[in-house]
């Protein structure tokens, strides 16, 4: 019994530990730091509060919704993608407009001299044409 118990207090104890290290790739830790946690605690989850959001003119009239955001190679995000138009996702005109440019009052966004026609009348936006990362090649079964 006493070993029982002596192994179940291990048990906790080197779980218990396992929880308090980071998590580890290689030497680049993989958790985010007590800092960086801090922030991530200030910050706004995309998929909650700005996905799928409506974002109106001036004059409070709906002129699209927010579809994506377009994030830079210097980490920060430097658009929005505006959805405008059609029924449901199809006929939609997609723009992109720089991030800068909203406003967000009262939980809402808002693009300031916009109309739905003008969204209309810009240039669609394409997403750029990535190649896929080529596929694993498959090992040989020895024979």
């Amino acid at each position: 019994m006493k070993s029982l118990r002596c192994l179940a207090l291990a048990t906790v104890i080197g779980a218990a530990s396992m929880g308090a290290q980071a998590q580890v790739a290689g030497t680049q830790p993989l958790s985010v730091t007590v800092e960086q946690s801090q922030a991530l605690l200030q910050g706004w989850s995309t998929k909650k509060s700005i996905l799928g959001k409506a974002v109106y003119n001036d004059k409070n009239e709906k002129i699209g919704s927010i579809k994506d955001l377009v994030i830079s190679p210097d980490a920060t995000v430097s658009a929005a993608i505006i959805s405008t138009g059609g029924f449901l996702g199809v006929a939609t005109h997609d723009v992109a407009v720089p991030i800068s440019s909203l406003d967000i009052r009262n939980g809402n966004f808002y693009l300031a001299g916009a109309t739905k026609e003008a969204l209309k009348n810009t240039p669609e936006f394409e997403y750029n044409k990535v190649k896929a990362p080529p596929k694993p090649h498959k090992l040989k079964e020895a024979q």
